[in-house]
């Protein structure tokens, strides 16, 4: 961490209070995966007020607008993600969540709104050449994003040669950057188990197949993968966030169903573990006569950091917040995000900017609208670095 003060672009750091009220706004007007129909109203509205001229509906609710240089040269892409969590804020907040069963608690309003600042700041100061591709991605809370605007054409029609993107991080210390070289964050696959019996009177259970039982075994289970199943050396972690069923106390249901996660930093280790959530399902039906069916229901692979890209990453993190901000050699994190997908795509990094607040997909969660200049400025450096 630095006691010197950041070294925001001076252009930008005049609009800070602008970028907060855009946060703000889009904080008050979340939107949840795939339904982010007025934050890409928004977003596409100010982008014209910049004088570029954005296009929309790219994966459903996407947007990318094109910024050229003055001269041929390579193509940089910045994203940010734009769709919220389906959850209730706690936040006493006057800009609180409008929208019930509906909130940003991961920062993704902030993402949004940084971007918009870097596009601000080029739309009056293009590079000297090549040119700069912002993405702002739907649904990347439920993995379908990125691999909704890759299926409409983002990869053919906007072609770039790397991308960045970064994250607000709780686990870092307010002024800190995180940028590494290779894996950050870990892969996983979405999962969905749903469990059929036959239903009846409480006390007949013999005459039932009950389904929540074997639900609530297959919970127990499913959480003692990793520990059963992955070598401690291997950074592996399961999750089961949902179990659901019945409507009485002495009505047993015909049905149940469990959500949760699997992942790991390792491709194989992924798979491996997948395999395993299989026969775990295979077996619990043959032990309790209900029939079970598994559904993955998105894949992201891990983020991977481009060396030369993380470099690059590292530099303009360094630029504006000091060489002693710089964490260039944090731990990979446990969380997934499918900017994996773009990664995968072309040369990249993603980054990690500090700040205090509760962890991301808490009800008290609250984005540091100060980062909001930093993001921008550290998007808008590595654009001059590459670009000139």
């Amino acid at each position: 961490m630095t006691d010197a003060a950041p070294a925001i672009l001076a252009p930008i750091a005049a609009q800070a209070a602008t970028l907060s009220e855009w946060r703000q706004y889009l904080h008050r007007h979340p939107e949840l995966a795939l339904e982010e129909v007025g934050t890409a109203a928004f977003v596409a509205e100010k982008l014209r007020d910049f004088g570029l001229a954005p296009e929309t509906g790219i994966g459903g609710t996407g947007v990318v607008v094109v910024i050229e240089g003055a001269a041929p040269g390579a193509s940089i892409a910045l994203r940010a993600d734009m769709d919220a969590l389906p959850m209730e804020e706690d936040n006493d907040l006057p800009f609180r969540s409008q929208t019930a069963g509906a909130a940003h608690c991961c920062g993704h309003d902030g993402h949004t709104a940084a971007l918009l600042g870097t596009a601000q700041y080029l739309a009056a100061n293009p590079p000297a050449a090549g040119r700069v591709v912002l993405i702002f991605q739907p649904a990347e809370e439920t993995g379908e994003g990125a691999k909704a605007m890759i299926a409409d054409g983002l990869l053919d029609r906007f072609s770039f040669d790397e991308v960045y993107a970064f994250h607000n991080m709780p686990l870092l210390a307010p002024g800190e950057a995180g940028a590494r070289a290779g894996g950050v964050l870990n892969g996983y696959a979405i999962w969905r188990i749903d469990v059929s019996g036959v239903g009846g009177h409480g006390a007949a259970f013999f005459k039932a197949t009950d389904p929540l039982q074997a639900a609530a075994r297959l919970a127990v289970e499913i959480s003692s993968l990793v520990g059963r199943y992955v070598s401690p050396a291997d950074s592996a972690l399961v999750n089961v966030g949902a179990l659901q069923a019945g409507s009485s106390h002495n009505i047993i249901a015909d049905s149940a169903v469990l959500k949760g996660t699997l992942r790991a930093l390792d491709p194989t280790v992924l798979e491996a573990l997948l395999a395993r959530l299989r026969q775990t399902c295979e077996g619990m039906a043959a032990m309790t006569g209900c029939e079970i069916a598994l559904t993955i229901e998105a894949e992201v692979p891990p983020c991977v950091n481009h060396p030369d890209a993380a470099a690059t990453a590292a530099r303009a993190c360094a630029k504006v917040l000091g060489e002693a901000g710089l964490v260039a050699d944090h731990l990979p994190y446990p969380f997934t995000d499918d900017m994996a997908l773009l990664l995968q795509a072309a040369p990249g990094a993603y980054l990690f900017l500090g700040q205090e607040s509760a962890m991301c997909h808490n009800p008290h969660y609250r984005f540091d609208d100060s980062l909001l200049p930093v993001a921008a400025s550290i998007f808008a450096t590595i654009v001059k670095d590459r670009l000139g």
